[in-house]
C-alpha cells in the first residue's frame, strides 16, 4: 500500500532511524499493518550484542510508534503539504511487554489500532509480530504539533 519512498513523504525519519519498510494495509482512523525487515547490517547490532544479536526492545517500540505516526497523519485529514509542517511527539508508552527476542533475518510486523483519536491526540494499541507470534506490545499516546 505504501512503499518506503511514500513513507518518507509522511515521516521525517531517515536512515538509520527509519524503522518502517512498507505499509501493507491501512484503514484511516482504525488500523495499520506495516513491517520492517531486520538485517544484521543494521548499526545497532554492533553493540547489541556482539556474537548474540538481539534487536533492542526500544527499537521495536519506536517502529510501532512510526507506524502509528503514519496512521495518525493519514487519519488527521491533513494534506501532504500540511504533514510536512507537523511532527508527532509521543507523550507516553504504557504497558510495554516483550514476549520473545527479535533477531536478524526476522520480518517484524507492526499491527497498530486506534483506541482514541481526536484532532491532534491519538491513543494506539501497538503489537509487533514475527511469523504471527506476538513479540511485543504497548499502548502509545501521541500528539501532532507544529514543527
Amino acid at each position: 500500500m505504501l512503499d518506503v519512498v511514500e513513507i518518507q513523504e509522511i515521516l521525517p525519519h531517515r536512515y538509520p532511524f527509519l524503522l518502517v519498510d512498507k505499509v501493507t494495509s491501512m484503514t484511516e482512523k482504525e488500523d495499520i499493518v506495516a513491517y520492517k525487515n531486520v538485517s544484521i547490517s543494521e548499526p545497532v547490532f554492533q553493540g547489541h550484542f556482539p556474537g548474540h544479536p538481539i534487536y533492542p526492545g526500544v527499537m521495536i517500540l519506536e517502529g510501532m510508534a512510526q507506524a502509528g505516526g503514519i496512521l495518525a497523519f493519514k487519519s488527521g485529514g491533513l494534506t501532504n503539504e500540511e504533514i510536512k509542517s507537523k511532527v508527532m511527539y509521543f507523550m507516553s508508552i504504557d504497558g510495554a511487554k516483550f514476549r520473545s527476542p527479535v533477531k536478524p533475518g526476522d520480518k517484524l510486523e507492526y499491527r497498530i489500532s486506534v483506541k482514541k483519536l481526536r484532532k491532534t491526540l491519538i491513543v494506539l494499541d501497538g503489537k509487533a509480530y514475527v511469523d504471527d507470534n506476538l513479540v511485543a506490545e504497548a499502548e502509545l499516546k501521541a500528539m501532532i504539533v507544529d514543527k
